[in-house]
């Protein structure tokens, strides 16, 4: 019998790859662990995006600074923030990212997808995942990937992300056109990380997420066999202990170090200047 494809996100790689106690106990088990709460960066990042899509969404002619700006507020959350004083600085931070964007930004032309979800077969595995936005420039498809965190990306950043590189395959055999251009957003600096694959290095991507998807299906098929989960699924214990979203059921996790605030891993508002 030919071997089943494994389906791969880069949010499970990474997840493996970041710690497979974690991995298990989101994709493994069932009832899945009860999860932390909210973190204001994840918050700030899905507003952020969840603006941007909106915009598109828009005629051409109304995709304006400030109506990007209107749109984070219509999208806004306060959850993980410390209070509404904390929350009202961060939105309005988010609403000169966005409106300094769009200023600075060719917004007149429709993406080809927004959002899209993209999956396709490559060599052992089913590459698929949701793509922020895919363009389509001179014939072919550029990634687009949208950041908020602390740090300024650079070029290393786009060509090393295996995310990228996975849409990258699957954005192109789901779309059926060329695509190697992946490129890095990252708003609060308003600077752009850029990166053309060519075909080796994708194939060391491929390479690279075929393995991991192999060990941990193997874990999996293991455990589901009667393996012991500690050691087929052992803490890769470290700092990001302090904000995983599983610490409450992992000993090793909770003896690592005290659990940060949920607006811990928030940018200061000093942090980030244009590049």
């Amino acid at each position: 019998m030919p071997r089943k494809l494994i389906k791969v996100t880069p949010s499970r790689i990474a997840t493996w790859m970041d710690c497979p106690r974690r991995y298990r106990m989101a994709y493994v088990d069932r009832p899945t662990p009860p999860r932390g709460g909210a973190f204001a960066h994840s918050t700030l990042g899905a507003v952020v995006h969840n603006a941007l899509r909106a915009l598109f969404d828009l005629p051409a002619r109304d995709r304006t600074p400030d109506a990007a700006a209107a749109l984070v507020g219509r999208h806004w959350k306060d959850d993980g923030f410390a209070g509404p004083t904390q929350a009202a600085t961060y939105r309005e931070l988010a609403g000169d990212w966005v409106a300094g964007y769009v200023a600075e930004t060719d917004v007149s032309q429709d993406p080809i997808g927004l959002e899209r979800w993209v999956s396709a077969p490559i060599g052992t595995i089913v590459a698929e995942g949701r793509v922020d936005r895919i363009d389509e420039r001179d014939g072919e498809l550029v990634i687009v990937d949208y950041k908020t965190g602390r740090s300024v990306l650079t070029t290393d950043d786009a060509r090393a992300s295996q995310a990228l590189a996975l849409y990258v395959l699957a954005a192109r055999r789901t779309l059926r056109r060329p695509c190697r251009r992946v490129e890095l957003h990252h708003l609060p600096s308003g600077t752009v990380a850029v990166w053309e694959h060519s075909e080796e290095s994708l194939t060391r991507h491929r390479t690279r997420a075929e393995e991991a998807a192999e060990e941990f299906n193997l874990a999996t098929d293991t455990l589901h066999a009667g393996g012991d989960q500690d050691v087929l699924f052992p803490p890769n214990v470290g700092r990001q202990c302090s904000w995983c979203d599983f610490r409450r059921s992992c000993p090793e996790g909770q003896a690592a170090g005290p659990q940060v605030e949920p607006w811990a891993l928030l940018a200061r508002t000093d942090e980030v200047t244009k590049g």
